[in-house]
């Protein structure tokens, strides 16, 4: 009973932290998070047939960036979040995309009925992410793909380490906010191969997908995690006025080495899981 009111809990706290985060999300992280969608469209879409009839399944879709992506090729696209500030967002910006609310979890979708599936950086913030394998499994057509990514680990997604490294030094690190599933879980391979085997995909394949971060400066890379994320912005908002200032001025101090060309840059590689259903 605890574990499932647990997942409940993380549930409406990524929930919740998505309808309020979503513009900023898109104003820090989008020119981040896009880089990695050629690759992961190229994991799942065919390079041969007639893509006009392939429909594309992007779940937690967000603002939508994967699906008009696909689009863009010619693929007809269905994007689903259970934030309703996301898929309003992905309407504005992208009206030839089909969008539903819906939980990753749970689709509100029938059986085979896509071509092709993925979640950008999507299982990190659900609370069965196996559960969100089997679903797009579910939904597959026989022959589809399903593809998704994640993070690298915090000592190679860089950001991710300036940040949880000066939360650990110069503040509180034992926040009280609700328990979700290991941050970093499917930046071990292994685990991304373990999920999608389970779910009863074959063939599958990670690969490593260099991106670069370009902020302005460190405490622009501070602001995108307290207004433009979920559970590293708990994380911070449980943090005294002086932890917090200690929080950045260590963070100050990390970037120094990244300094490039007026700003810092910082390696954010992903991990990119596929497979497909036969």
């Amino acid at each position: 009973m605890s574990s499932a009111v647990n997942q409940l809990s993380f549930r409406d706290f990524e929930r919740s932290g998505w309808q309020k985060a979503s513009a900023r999300y898109h104003d820090f992280f989008s020119s981040l998070t896009t880089q990695v969608v050629p690759a992961l469209l190229d994991a799942v879409l065919p390079r041969s047939l007639d893509r006009r009839r392939i429909r594309l399944l992007d779940i937690a879709t967000g603002p939508g960036y994967v699906a008009a992506a696909a689009v863009a090729r010619g693929v007809s696209a269905v994007g689903v979040d259970f934030s309703l500030s996301m898929t309003r967002m992905a309407a504005r910006s992208n009206p030839a995309i089909e969008l539903c609310a819906g939980d990753a979890e749970q689709l509100p979708l029938t059986n085979e009925s896509f071509g092709a599936a993925v979640t950008n950086f999507g299982l990190l913030h659900l609370g069965r992410p196996e559960r969100a394998v089997a679903e797009a499994f579910r939904v597959l057509g026989h022959g589809g793909k399903f593809g998704f990514t994640v993070w690298a680990m915090p000592e190679e997604a860089v950001a991710f380490g300036i940040i949880l490294r000066a939360i650990e030094a110069h503040g509180n690190p034992r926040v009280t906010i609700p328990q979700g599933p290991p941050f970093f879980r499917f930046s071990d391979p292994h685990e991304c191969i373990r999920a999608l085997t389970e779910a009863g995909f074959q063939e599958p394949s990670v690969i490593r997908v260099p991106q670069t971060w370009r902020l302005s400066s460190s405490d622009e890379l501070l602001e995108a995690f307290l207004h433009g994320s979920v559970r590293t912005a708990g994380l911070l908002a449980g943090q005294s006025a002086e932890e917090l200032e200690a929080i950045r001025n260590g963070m100050r101090t990390a970037t120094a080495a990244y300094e490039k060309n007026g700003g810092i840059e910082l390696p954010m590689p992903a991990v990119l899981a596929s497979a497909v259903k036969k």
